[in-house]
């Protein structure tokens, strides 16, 4: 577990320095998420950096709310499918780390581009139904933000998943209370979203995103909990901007480049443990 916490605060120095290279990019909910990257692709799903665009005979990860590509880009190097100094070319021109993630640069580990939101749940239960069809056993991972529950599709597709018993799928939500113009609670009030999903249908779970123990022990429960019949989702308790004392609880960080002076600020907080880019 040391391990993890350790790639975690690596992953989150990765962030805060791609997006003051690049004077632009979405470190909150970045930072917030890291643990849940770091977990992920460390410890819980079984893929592969060679990297296939098919994903047959592996676990997927689908980024609905793609704006939080730094995180994506970070853990996805550091996994290994692509050489870590390409991070300094996050949303630099020509390069295959765009502002949020597309295909058409061919980035390893990017299976579709996300960042208009609503979109990643379809996506996924799609990706699962395929892995049905081939009778393939492995599971399709998603992740969402709560502001993007204000879409539409989302409440589509939750009641399509529980209706066709879509139980290869775990989607998490990042339940950290902030989007882009303040509080969820105020700029549109979703209530309880873990009864919500319940009464779509689905099986559910909670954790808090930002305790590794925690992360680690809820989603290898979630994968236990798989082949019975319905969809799990995860309500994951993050705060936006994680670790960074200033940004956190903040929406004024979702989408705000640090200047030099944060910079520092935000690094002297964050262990180098696997070596800056």
């Amino acid at each position: 577990m040391a391990d993890l916490k350790a790639i975690a605060s690596q992953i989150r120095r990765d962030i805060v320095r791609m997006v003051h290279g690049a004077a632009s990019g979405h470190p909150g909910g970045s930072l917030g998420c890291a643990d849940f990257f770091t977990a992920l692709y460390f410890d819980i799903m079984q893929h592969n950096p060679h990297f296939t665009m098919d994903g047959k005979n592996e676990d997927l990860f689908f980024l609905s709310n793609g704006h939080i590509s730094p995180v994506f880009y970070s853990a996805l190097a550091r996994a290994g499918y692509f050489d870590i100094k390409e991070l300094s070319t996050f949303r630099k021109i020509n390069s295959r780390l765009q502002g949020h993630p597309a295909t058409h640069e061919h980035l390893p580990g990017i299976r579709v581009a996300s960042g208009s939101l609503g979109q990643g749940m379809s996506v996924a239960i799609g990706a699962a139904l395929s892995k049905k069809l081939n009778n393939e056993k492995n599971i399709v991972f998603s992740l969402h933000g709560d502001g993007e529950l204000d879409e539409g599709q989302i409440w589509e597709a939750l009641l399509f998943a529980a209706h066709h018993k879509v139980d290869n799928l775990i989607s998490t939500v990042d339940w950290n209370h902030q989007q882009i113009d303040g509080p969820t609670e105020k700029v549109m009030n979703l209530g309880n979203i873990r009864q919500k999903f319940e009464a779509f249908g689905w099986t559910t779970l909670e954790m808090n995103g930002n305790d590794m123990d925690e992360v680690t022990t809820v989603l290898k429960k979630a994968k236990s909990l798989t082949g019975n019949g319905k969809p799990i989702a995860i309500m994951m308790h993050t705060v936006m901007g994680k670790g960074v004392d200033f940004m956190e609880n903040d929406h004024n960080w979702h989408g705000v480049a640090p200047n030099d002076e944060q910079l520092q600020k935000a690094l002297a907080q964050l262990p180098e443990t696997l070596g800056d880019y």
